[in-house]
């Protein structure tokens, strides 16, 4: 092949040898036709050498605008659109009678022995159950699915039941997709704050453990329940979320757990979205509102939880933060309680470190911890203590952090480090250091505490 290209082009220089003697044009005229012959095939050359097509010399059309807002019937044929799109997929999904089928199926072909109280399947059973079971499960049965399930059974078997779970798992994604994707309105796999608080306020009915809310709270409730998915999933305050990180998040969970009517107190009270918890904040935030005008000032602020905030970080939150005449509203206020609830959380420090980051430097020196602790110092002599030494307690921060950087403390640094509740604490709240520099003595007191409980019985 490469020699009848090189034969090719010898009898083209000969040619071209040959005519030149007799051709008659100008300098100028033959360059340019020497000019476009290289260019022509030059280009076949390469072409030739990818492979490629004449056609990828146009590049498909990849964007289509949005229409409108003025463009009412192509808004309204991408909405109907839409609707027809979902509805099908909807319909691809498993109801309720075709799973119930799946799992008389598999319990049919279970293959013995059991594994303790567990049901197992063979991998020529699974292929069985496949081919009965119908088009709309045949996504489920696939080898990958099978190796992904598989574990330390010696006679290679899945179980039954974690396999019906993962069916069932992702039945219910794909619905929840589908149901977030109702409200999507755009259309481009994102929701608004707005179209969140449709969903939740739309869902509340559904929910037996919020049956008790007054109609009155809704707002105040869905205003909490947004919050959470905002502040966690939407750090860069873009005021959109992808409907994928919604899905891959926990908090959906805990918002459906709210549909079991039996879920004890103890789970209540550590979801943030359940009944007791959005009247605590809510609570929380009526009684700091001593001029009840439905805001909150600094001084009011700083009878959050212990009342134990140094003035220095309240100071730096008023700077911040969104406030209205200087004064903080619920939604504000939100962000502020689920930065210092979970303090240990990514987005919890982000919202911390960026109030300790004073000259915007994206990084903590010595005289920003300083700047902090100077206010920890003033407020133990007020309490009558002895104030600890700054160097003492730089040098311990330092070494609980390791940052890559000796001088300086960054937002990752205190990620990675795991101690980033811990270094916030003892910088911004008088209790958090005094629970830190007591440490020891708590713990001691918790084993005695232990010990003597263990005595009594």
């Amino acid at each position: 092949m490469a020699n009848d290209k090189t034969a090719h082009w010898k009898e083209l220089l000969r040619k071209r040898l040959a005519t030149a003697k007799q051709d008659g044009r100008t300098e100028e005229e033959k360059k340019a036709e020497e000019t476009e012959l290289f260019t022509k095939y030059y280009t076949e050359w390469k072409r030739g050498e990818k492979g490629e097509d004449g056609s990828f010399k146009h590049i498909p059309r990849f964007y289509y605008r949005l229409p409108a807002e003025d463009e009412v019937l192509l808004q309204k044929l991408r909405e109907e659109s839409r609707a027809v799109f979902l509805q099908r997929k909807s319909r691809e999904l498993l109801d309720n009678e075709e799973l119930q089928n799946l799992w008389f199926l598999l319990d049919k072909h279970q293959v013995p022995p059991t594994t303790g109280d567990e049901a197992m399947i063979s991998y020529e059973s699974f292929l069985k159950v496949g081919e009965k079971a119908g088009a709309k499960c045949k996504l489920f049965f696939t080898a990958r699915i099978y190796a992904k399930l598989l574990h330390n059974d010696p006679y290679g078997r899945i179980s039954i039941m974690q396999f019906f779970n993962y069916v069932m798992r992702k039945v219910w994604l794909h619905q929840t997709r589908i149901g977030l994707s109702l409200y999507d309105v755009a259309g481009q796999g994102y929701l608004r704050e707005s179209d969140l608080e449709n969903y939740i306020l739309e869902l509340i009915p559904t929910l037996p453990q919020l049956d008790g809310l007054e109609k009155s709270f809704y707002s105040f409730y869905v205003c909490t329940a947004v919050r959470k998915f905002f502040f966690f999933l939407d750090p860069l305050h873009t005021g959109k979320i992808k409907i994928q990180d919604i899905l891959a998040c926990s908090f959906l969970d805990d918002l459906l757990e709210l549909r079991d009517e039996e879920l004890s107190k103890e789970s209540q009270e550590s979801n943030w979205f359940s009944a007791p918890s959005a009247l605590r904040v809510y609570g929380q935030y009526l009684n700091l509102d001593k001029d009840h005008n439905g805001m909150l000032s600094k001084e009011e602020l700083s009878r959050y939880g212990t009342g134990t905030l140094t003035g220095v970080f309240l100071d730096r939150v008023y700077q911040e933060c969104l406030t209205y005449d200087g004064e903080m509203d619920y939604k504000t206020y939100l962000d502020f309680v689920l930065a210092l609830e979970n303090r240990k959380e990514p987005a919890a420090l982000q919202y911390i470190f960026k109030l300790l980051d004073m000259e915007n430097k994206g990084y903590l020196n010595v005289f920003a911890l300083n700047y902090f602790f100077r206010s920890i110092q003033e407020q133990m002599k007020i309490h009558g203590q002895e104030p600890v030494s700054f160097q003492d307690v730089k040098d311990e921060i330092f070494d609980m952090v390791k940052p890559k950087d000796p001088y300086k403390i960054t937002l990752q640094d205190l990620v990675n480090s795991g101690q980033g509740d811990t270094v916030s604490s003892i910088l911004i709240d008088l209790n958090g250091f005094w629970t830190y520099e007591n440490r020891e003595v708590l713990v001691a007191n918790d084993t005695d505490s232990n010990t003597a409980d263990l005595d009594d019985t």
